[in-house]
Protein backbone atom coordinates (compact mmCIF):
# COMPACT_ATOMS: atom_id res chain seq x y z
CA UNK A 1 0.00 0.00 0.00
CA UNK A 2 1.45 3.54 -1.18
CA UNK A 3 2.10 6.29 1.62
CA UNK A 4 -0.96 8.24 2.14
CA UNK A 5 -2.15 11.64 3.50
CA UNK A 6 -5.55 11.32 4.86
CA UNK A 7 -7.33 14.12 6.31
CA UNK A 8 -10.48 13.47 8.60
CA UNK A 9 -13.35 15.65 8.82
CA UNK A 10 -15.27 17.21 12.15
CA UNK A 11 -16.02 14.10 14.70
CA UNK A 12 -17.82 16.09 16.94
CA UNK A 13 -18.13 13.40 19.58
CA UNK A 14 -19.09 10.62 17.36
CA UNK A 15 -17.43 7.88 18.16
CA UNK A 16 -19.11 4.96 16.46
CA UNK A 17 -18.25 7.07 13.25
CA UNK A 18 -14.89 7.37 14.18
CA UNK A 19 -13.84 3.59 14.84
CA UNK A 20 -16.10 2.35 11.62
CA UNK A 21 -13.94 5.02 9.65
CA UNK A 22 -11.01 4.14 10.91
CA UNK A 23 -11.72 0.56 9.87
CA UNK A 24 -12.23 0.77 6.58
CA UNK A 25 -9.72 3.27 5.87
CA UNK A 26 -7.46 0.60 7.38
CA UNK A 27 -4.52 3.36 8.50
CA UNK A 28 -0.44 2.02 8.61
CA UNK A 29 2.61 3.14 10.03
CA UNK A 30 3.48 4.99 6.83
CA UNK A 31 0.27 7.11 6.44
CA UNK A 32 -0.56 10.82 7.69
CA UNK A 33 -3.75 11.51 9.14
CA UNK A 34 -4.76 14.99 9.64
CA UNK A 35 -7.70 15.56 11.87
CA UNK A 36 -9.13 19.03 11.28
CA UNK A 37 -10.48 19.80 14.59
CA UNK A 38 -13.42 19.94 16.62
CA UNK A 39 -13.30 16.31 17.47
CA UNK A 40 -15.37 17.06 21.03
CA UNK A 41 -18.92 18.36 22.02
CA UNK A 42 -22.03 17.84 20.54
CA UNK A 43 -21.99 14.19 19.73
CA UNK A 44 -22.23 11.20 22.82
CA UNK A 45 -18.88 10.03 22.73
CA UNK A 46 -15.98 12.98 22.62
CA UNK A 47 -14.06 10.84 25.67
CA UNK A 48 -14.06 7.71 23.61
CA UNK A 49 -12.86 9.49 20.26
CA UNK A 50 -10.01 11.45 22.00
CA UNK A 51 -8.89 7.85 23.54
CA UNK A 52 -8.87 6.30 19.89
CA UNK A 53 -7.15 9.40 18.76
CA UNK A 54 -4.50 8.87 20.88
CA UNK A 55 -4.36 5.34 20.26
CA UNK A 56 -3.86 6.19 16.66
CA UNK A 57 -1.02 8.48 17.49
CA UNK A 58 1.27 5.81 18.61
CA UNK A 59 0.30 3.80 15.19
CA UNK A 60 1.06 6.52 12.40
CA UNK A 61 1.76 10.38 11.85
CA UNK A 62 -0.75 12.29 12.97
CA UNK A 63 -1.70 16.01 12.93
CA UNK A 64 -4.20 17.47 15.16
CA UNK A 65 -5.45 20.96 14.06
CA UNK A 66 -6.86 23.23 16.65
CA UNK A 67 -10.98 23.65 15.90
CA UNK A 68 -13.00 26.37 17.41
CA UNK A 69 -14.84 23.67 19.97
CA UNK A 70 -11.25 22.70 21.23
CA UNK A 71 -10.31 26.49 21.87
CA UNK A 72 -13.75 26.88 23.28
CA UNK A 73 -13.18 23.32 25.74
CA UNK A 74 -9.71 24.78 26.83
CA UNK A 75 -10.40 28.27 27.68
CA UNK A 76 -13.27 27.31 29.57
CA UNK A 77 -11.36 24.55 31.49
CA UNK A 78 -8.30 25.74 31.72
CA UNK A 79 -8.47 29.86 32.41
CA UNK A 80 -13.14 29.72 33.05
CA UNK A 81 -13.30 31.81 30.13
CA UNK A 82 -16.73 31.10 28.04
CA UNK A 83 -17.64 28.15 29.89
CA UNK A 84 -21.52 28.68 29.63
CA UNK A 85 -21.19 29.32 25.88
CA UNK A 86 -18.88 25.95 25.76
CA UNK A 87 -21.97 24.02 27.95
CA UNK A 88 -24.78 25.33 25.74
CA UNK A 89 -22.50 24.75 22.28
CA UNK A 90 -22.09 21.23 22.99
CA UNK A 91 -19.77 21.42 25.89
CA UNK A 92 -22.20 18.99 28.00
CA UNK A 93 -22.59 16.45 25.65
CA UNK A 94 -18.11 16.20 26.13
CA UNK A 95 -18.69 16.57 29.87
CA UNK A 96 -21.26 14.10 29.99
CA UNK A 97 -19.13 11.14 28.58
CA UNK A 98 -16.41 11.75 31.03
CA UNK A 99 -19.06 10.80 33.86
CA UNK A 100 -20.46 14.87 34.06
CA UNK A 101 -17.34 15.68 36.25
CA UNK A 102 -15.03 18.50 33.91
CA UNK A 103 -12.79 17.36 36.70
CA UNK A 104 -12.94 13.93 35.72
CA UNK A 105 -11.04 14.67 32.03
CA UNK A 106 -7.91 13.45 32.03
CA UNK A 107 -4.80 15.74 32.19
CA UNK A 108 -3.70 13.14 29.30
CA UNK A 109 -6.77 14.04 26.79
CA UNK A 110 -6.39 18.65 27.39
CA UNK A 111 -2.40 18.02 26.77
CA UNK A 112 -4.22 16.07 23.78
CA UNK A 113 -6.23 19.00 22.62
CA UNK A 114 -3.42 21.50 23.84
CA UNK A 115 -1.30 19.88 20.90
CA UNK A 116 -3.74 21.26 18.28
CA UNK A 117 -2.09 22.99 15.87
CA UNK A 118 -3.57 26.07 13.85
CA UNK A 119 -2.65 24.86 10.67
CA UNK A 120 -0.32 22.28 8.74
CA UNK A 121 0.78 21.76 4.90
CA UNK A 122 2.50 19.38 2.75
CA UNK A 123 3.90 20.80 -0.80
CA UNK A 124 -0.07 20.53 -2.64
CA UNK A 125 -2.16 21.28 0.71
CA UNK A 126 -2.92 23.80 3.21
CA UNK A 127 -4.97 22.23 6.01
CA UNK A 128 -6.71 24.11 8.61
CA UNK A 129 -9.92 23.91 10.27
CA UNK A 130 -12.42 26.57 9.32
CA UNK A 131 -10.71 29.34 6.51
CA UNK A 132 -8.20 31.96 5.45
CA UNK A 133 -7.72 34.85 3.61
CA UNK A 134 -6.32 33.93 0.52
CA UNK A 135 -4.01 36.55 0.25
CA UNK A 136 -1.94 36.00 3.33
CA UNK A 137 0.32 33.44 4.30
CA UNK A 138 0.12 30.94 6.82
CA UNK A 139 1.77 32.70 9.17
CA UNK A 140 -0.20 35.51 8.86
CA UNK A 141 -4.21 34.79 9.42
CA UNK A 142 -5.78 35.41 12.43
CA UNK A 143 -7.21 32.73 14.59
CA UNK A 144 -10.81 33.98 14.14
CA UNK A 145 -10.56 33.00 10.16
CA UNK A 146 -8.37 29.51 11.08
CA UNK A 147 -11.19 28.49 13.56
CA UNK A 148 -14.20 30.19 13.21
CA UNK A 149 -14.95 32.21 10.01
CA UNK A 150 -17.72 29.78 7.77
CA UNK A 151 -17.07 29.38 4.25
CA UNK A 152 -19.74 31.67 2.18
CA UNK A 153 -18.54 30.06 -1.26
CA UNK A 154 -17.35 33.31 -2.69
CA UNK A 155 -13.41 31.68 -1.73
CA UNK A 156 -10.59 33.01 -3.63
CA UNK A 157 -7.47 30.05 -4.50
CA UNK A 158 -4.78 30.49 -1.83
CA UNK A 159 -2.14 32.73 -3.42
CA UNK A 160 0.07 29.76 -2.50
CA UNK A 161 -1.55 27.75 -5.13
CA UNK A 162 -1.89 24.78 -2.94
CA UNK A 163 -5.70 23.05 -2.17
CA UNK A 164 -7.10 24.20 1.04
CA UNK A 165 -8.95 21.49 2.97
CA UNK A 166 -11.25 22.51 5.51
CA UNK A 167 -13.88 21.56 7.84
CA UNK A 168 -16.20 23.71 10.07
CA UNK A 169 -18.93 24.74 7.90
CA UNK A 170 -21.33 21.78 7.54
CA UNK A 171 -22.50 20.66 4.36
CA UNK A 172 -25.82 18.90 5.40
CA UNK A 173 -26.23 17.27 2.42
CA UNK A 174 -23.38 14.59 3.34
CA UNK A 175 -21.16 14.98 0.49
CA UNK A 176 -17.88 17.07 0.45
CA UNK A 177 -18.02 20.72 -1.10
CA UNK A 178 -15.37 21.60 -4.03
CA UNK A 179 -14.45 24.88 -5.13
CA UNK A 180 -11.60 25.79 -7.28
CA UNK A 181 -9.05 25.69 -4.26
CA UNK A 182 -10.87 24.31 -1.63
CA UNK A 183 -12.60 21.06 -0.30
CA UNK A 184 -14.29 21.27 2.89
CA UNK A 185 -15.08 17.54 4.37
CA UNK A 186 -17.63 18.75 7.43
CA UNK A 187 -19.99 16.68 5.88
CA UNK A 188 -22.29 16.52 9.35
CA UNK A 189 -21.53 13.57 11.21
CA UNK A 190 -22.70 14.97 14.29
CA UNK A 191 -26.75 15.73 12.53
CA UNK A 192 -27.20 12.46 11.35
CA UNK A 193 -24.47 12.92 8.53
CA UNK A 194 -21.19 11.08 7.95
CA UNK A 195 -17.91 11.60 9.17
CA UNK A 196 -15.39 11.61 5.69
CA UNK A 197 -12.03 10.67 5.27
CA UNK A 198 -10.00 12.06 2.55
CA UNK A 199 -7.21 10.60 0.84
CA UNK A 200 -5.91 13.83 -0.83
CA UNK A 201 -3.64 11.91 -3.41
CA UNK A 202 -6.62 10.26 -5.65
CA UNK A 203 -9.49 12.42 -4.43
CA UNK A 204 -10.95 8.82 -2.65
CA UNK A 205 -13.30 9.34 0.67
CA UNK A 206 -14.44 7.17 2.76
CA UNK A 207 -17.27 7.96 5.16
CA UNK A 208 -18.97 6.60 7.93
CA UNK A 209 -21.76 7.31 10.57
CA UNK A 210 -23.03 7.05 14.02
CA UNK A 211 -25.30 3.93 13.02
CA UNK A 212 -22.09 2.13 11.91
CA UNK A 213 -22.64 2.45 8.50
CA UNK A 214 -20.13 2.93 5.65
CA UNK A 215 -19.81 4.21 2.15
CA UNK A 216 -17.27 6.08 -0.32
CA UNK A 217 -16.89 8.18 -2.99
CA UNK A 218 -14.88 10.28 -5.40
CA UNK A 219 -14.60 14.37 -5.25
CA UNK A 220 -16.26 16.12 -8.32
CA UNK A 221 -13.55 17.76 -10.12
Amino acid sequence: MSVRTLAIGDIHGCDVALDTLLAKLSVTGDDTVVVLGDVVDRGPGSRQVIERLLALRSQCRLILILGNHEEMMLDALDHGEGAEDWLRFGGMATVQSYGGLPQSIPKEHLEFLESGQSYWETETELFVHANLKADLPLEQQLPEWLRWTHLSGAEQPHTSGKRVICGHTPQRSGEPLVLPGWTCIDTFACGGGWLTGLDVATNEYTQANQSGEDRRGKLNS
